[in-house]
């Protein structure tokens, strides 16, 4: 009998591994990303104190004109400038990266390195 693998469970578990070692505090919060089939998430957290401080995703009104008639990738990119624009204007300069079990490729790549252009130190 063939087995399907669950890619996503896969995912979880990397993404556990890869969590026991990245930790935001106040200083130098964490910016996680989540991928979806449709659309692209990401947030900026404090773990010591257990809240979002920035979100941005390609549901968000502001960025729906921004975002229309593009591809994923290039939403990908929109969506870092705008985690970006947002963290400054709540003073956060440097974060860590957290990558959420994902391969650092394509729109996860796009994403992060739109936000290091934007300002964003990681």
């Amino acid at each position: 009998m063939i087995i399907k693998k669950d890619k996503n469970k896969e995912r979880l578990v990397r993404h556990k591994r890869v969590r026991n070692k990245i930790f935001g505090t106040a200083e130098r919060p964490r910016l996680c990303v989540y991928r979806s089939l449709n659309g692209i998430y990401a947030q900026i957290i404090d773990d010591e104190k257990g809240v979002t401080l920035v979100a941005v995703s390609t549901l968000d009104k502001s960025l729906e004109k921004l975002l229309q008639g593009k591809s994923k990738s290039e939403q990908a990119v929109v969506i870092g400038k705008a985690i970006a624009e947002k963290a400054q204007k709540a003073k956060i300069q440097n974060v860590v990266f957290d990558r959420g079990g994902y391969l650092y490729t394509g729109r996860i790549k796009a994403l992060a390195d739109s936000a290091r252009e934007a300002g964003l130190k990681f």
